[in-house]
């Protein structure tokens, strides 16, 4: 089976569907005039062996690296040239547990 995630203006992932293998080549076709779906389409690999992770819904689709990339977990995070979101300060390393408080921009200890 092959795997079709769609997408806004945004690039942002909508929804992701399933195609019959025999579609695969002429996918966009089949799923604008046989399926009546009209929008983008990329293909995406529910074993990740393309495009760097099977697409989620709220995901990201970016043509230039052509790669999904996964939400950000919070608005302040930032996305390094890996596709890793990295908070504005680093986790503690302390071995302490911590959770990220989007409101004050830190980290803070579990209790």
């Amino acid at each position: 089976m092959a795997h079709f995630a769609e997408l806004d203006a945004n690039n942002k992932v909508l929804r992701v569907i399933v195609i019959d293998n025999q579609h695969e080549t002429n996918a966009q076709e089949y799923i604008t005039e046989t399926l009546g779906l009209v929008g983008t389409w990329v293909q995406t690999s529910y074993n990740a062996k393309m495009r760097g992770k099977f697409a989620g819904v709220g995901d990201t689709y970016d043509p230039t690296a052509d790669r999904f990339i996964v939400a950000a977990p919070y608005p302040s995070w930032t996305i390094d040239k890996d596709f890793n979101w990295n908070p504005p300060t680093p986790y503690p390393n302390d071995g302490n547990g911590y959770h990220w408080n989007e409101a004050e921009l830190k980290w803070v200890e579990n209790v």
